[in-house]
């Protein structure tokens, strides 16, 4: 019988694994979308900001502004609206963990 309850917490274990695994997966996926602007992971090249290494508390203020029209722009509010507000704290702090 404790064989059996390892069995099956071991598998739960390995399935929350899976998901959190699939989780970073997706908010990179989220995150490339930027790359055509912002450049490949965050580094943009010159007359474009880069988000890699930048707080993220500044970038989700940044995104969220974009979001509800707080912030002027030409492109971003319009993406930014396509996302949820999880989804842009997920990738304010994937690029917040990228190196300049």
């Amino acid at each position: 019988m404790k064989q059996f309850i390892r069995s099956i917490a071991a598998g739960a274990l390995g399935l929350a694994c899976g998901f959190a695994q699939a989780d970073a997966l997706q908010v990179r996926s989220l995150a490339a979308s930027c790359s055509a602007c912002h450049g490949t992971n965050g580094v943009a090249q010159p007359g474009m900001e880069s988000l890699a290494g930048k707080s993220k508390d500044d970038l989700l203020t940044k995104l969220l502004d974009y979001k509800t029209g707080k912030k002027p722009a030409t492109l971003m509010h319009q993406l930014a609206k396509g996302y949820t507000d999880e989804q842009l704290e997920q990738m304010a702090g994937y690029f917040a963990a990228l190196k300049k």
